[in-house]
């Protein structure tokens, strides 16, 4: 079954790193990308931009309605995911259990739906 992994954490905590530190966490996530296409269950794996840069976009009576930035503001923001095939549910929550910004952020972890007749 398929799984997303949503990582979601707050961007200043990421601004507020050293150089060093937030190297080495983007190489702690590529090693632990790398680790799940070798035991062959990465889909993919991509962090986003800033949500500074990100758009909303909306539709309403035909038209199309564009904001700057997210549509909801809250604490956290999505800064990635992890697209996997996973046995189940708990092998899912195992593999978003590794995601390093799990240390400092959450993964939220949801089964991708399958349209009926695709």
């Amino acid at each position: 079954m398929k799984y997303v992994c949503l990582v979601y954490g707050e961007e200043k905590d990421l601004h507020a790193m050293t150089p060093q530190r937030l190297a080495k966490l983007d190489a702690d996530s590529m090693a632990h990308d790398r680790s799940l296409d070798q035991r062959g269950v990465l889909i993919i794996a991509q962090a986003l931009q800033s949500v500074k840069t990100s758009k909303t976009v909306r539709r309403r009576q035909g038209k199309r309605l564009i904001t700057d930035g997210p549509f909801a503001e809250t604490k956290e923001q999505l800064l990635g995911f992890v697209m996997i095939e996973a046995d189940g549910l708990e092998q899912a929550l195992e593999i978003a259990g590794e995601i390093p910004l799990a240390e400092i952020g959450t993964v939220e972890v949801r089964a991708i739906y399958n349209v009926p007749g695709s």
